[in-house]
């Protein structure tokens, strides 16, 4: 009997281990690991904690049938979980119709299997407040998910957050079925211009008029933001200047512009993550990492209408002063089906990325594989990155892509035209609007089915710099093309084009190695 016991005991404390992270399965463990793959040395990535505490937003008075809004109940008990200390805040199953939720410090959402958060399309519940987007200040509308200057936050469990976006994003009636274009009138209303783009209402068509770069309205009257409100798209999750973040297991989908926006944020984990937009969705990026450092993303799906996996740092002279990097960053073990890049850093890049590790990658459809872009005005400097192990299937433009002549539209969408307008302009002077490529190695890639293997331009006066090419294997209709490069390592590289020359080197290009 007296052995009886202690081993009773130690069942009992065993059990309590495994059943221990039950709001989550990543663990820190996990995150040091991953950590360790890195070609740089990688600071440790420091995974949230909580204390035991729960609070069930039903109890709280949430609607699971999706009739009336949550927001009150599933904020009051964010609030009251962030006040008590910290916790988890528990979604179970059900439908639930919301307005933005801000996440505080010390708090987990735990989402149920079978939970569906949905985002009201009333504008209304969405302030105009100060923000950044595409890389530069404005004015946005309040994220349906958003957290400031909190720690020790995460999202988790297995449910499902959607963004309505489809009531939010300009529609261009050649990229959806008639069907699906004739539904979405009746539904949704909205004003029709003569170039067949379909927007929520008039103010969402004037904005536009006030954009002079992207998508970012330029106006000083402040009565004119209200009137434009529709335009103001939010991105779906928008956390800034947060520490000890986890996002793991959810799905997060159909957002009225970017999908997930940490900036300016550090200790970043994703793991486990179904990211999904349309394909047809205006600015619909996957994730889009800006300034931040100590980010590990892990075995996550996305299947998006723009860049899927991106980092940036700001844009032009506002990116360059606020002069924060993203840094020190592993992307391991994930998939890409629709985007219009699988990897990407850039455009906007000013404040610098560099410590980027990319493993172990699949890009089935992207209409680029592996994306470098920026633009004169940028400045910055991309370095210190590592590529190893990437696959890659059904690529409709580059499997691998440098261009410092970005002109802000998707591959293959200019013309031959638009692109030799802005290649034959005279060369500017060095200086700090320059952007700089450089200390770049990609291994270990292969693919097929792509429409030219790689394509390499860089800027006149400022050429990319010190690229490693190795063990490279891709079938293509039309080969490799490289110009304006200084330093290019090619070692072990195969490329079978259907059509033309293998590799082309331009007179533009120095110091080149080839085995």
């Amino acid at each position: 009997m007296r052995r009886l016991i202690p081993l009773l005991l130690v069942a009992a404390v065993m059990g309590a281990c495994c059943t221990a992270p039950q709001f989550q399965t990543t663990t820190q463990r996990d995150v040091d690991a991953l950590a360790k793959l890195a070609s740089f040395k990688m600071p440790k990535v420091i995974l949230p904690s909580f204390p035991s505490r729960t609070y069930n937003i039903l109890d709280y008075g949430a609607d699971p049938t999706g009739v009336e809004l949550a927001t009150e109940a599933i904020q009051t008990a964010i609030d009251e979980c962030t006040a008590a200390g910290g916790g988890t805040v528990i979604i179970p199953a059900g439908l639930y119709t919301t307005g933005p939720l801000s996440l505080k410090s010390n708090v987990r959402l735990y989402t149920e299997k079978n939970s569906l958060v949905v985002f009201s399309h009333d504008l209304d519940l969405y302030e105009i407040y100060d923000e950044w987007f595409e890389g530069i200040p404005t004015k946005r509308c309040t994220s349906p998910l958003n957290a400031f200057n909190a720690e020790n936050i995460a999202i988790t469990g297995f449910g499902t957050f959607d963004g309505n976006g489809d009531w939010w994003r300009p529609l261009k009636k050649s990229k959806v079925a008639p069907t699906q274009w004739k539904r979405h009138l009746q539904e949704k209303g909205g004003i029709v211009t003569d170039k067949d783009i379909w927007y929520p209402d008039e103010g969402s068509v004037i904005a536009q008029s006030y954009c002079v770069d992207q998508n970012v309205p330029v106006i000083t009257n402040d009565s004119l933001w209200q009137q434009v409100k529709s335009f103001l798209r939010p991105v779906l999750l928008h956390f800034v200047g947060c520490k000890n973040i986890l996002l793991e297991g959810v799905t997060f989908e159909n957002s009225p512009a970017w999908n997930l926006h940490p900036m300016c944020c550090e200790n970043l984990v994703l793991r486990d993550l179904n990211v999904r937009n349309p394909w047809y969705s205006q600015n619909g990026d996957g994730v889009d990492i800006e300034s931040c450092k100590n980010v590990i993303i892990s075995r996550c799906m996305f299947d998006v209408g723009d860049d899927a996996i991106c980092m940036k740092s700001g844009k032009d002279k506002p990116g360059r002063d606020r002069g924060i990097p993203t840094e020190n960053v592993v992307v391991d073990d994930c998939t890409v089906y629709h985007g219009h890049g699988g990897f990407v850093c850039g455009s906007e890049m000013s404040g610098g990325i560099k410590n980027v590790e990319v493993r172990n990658n699949l890009y089935i459809g992207t209409d680029v594989g592996l994306r470098f872009k920026s633009t004169r005005g940028r400045g910055g400097v991309v370095e210190n990155i590592y590529i190893k192990g990437v696959n890659m299937a059904n690529i409709p433009n580059e499997g691998l892509v440098f261009d410092l002549f970005y002109g802000g539209k998707g591959a293959g969408e200019e013309t031959e035209e638009e692109i030799a307008a802005r290649m034959n302009a005279s060369a500017p002077e060095l200086s700090e609007e320059t952007p700089a490529f450089r200390n770049i190695v990609i291994e270990d890639v292969c693919g097929c089915n792509i429409k030219r293997a790689v394509y390499f331009n860089g800027l006149p006066e400022q050429k990319i710099e010190n690229v490693t090419l190795r063990n490279i294997d891709m079938s293509a209709t039309e080969g490799a093309l490289f110009r304006q490069t200084n330093g290019l390592v090619i070692e072990r590289v195969n490329i079978r084009p259907a059509k033309g020359e293998a590799f082309t080197l331009a007179p533009t290009v120095e110091n080149v190695k080839i085995n």
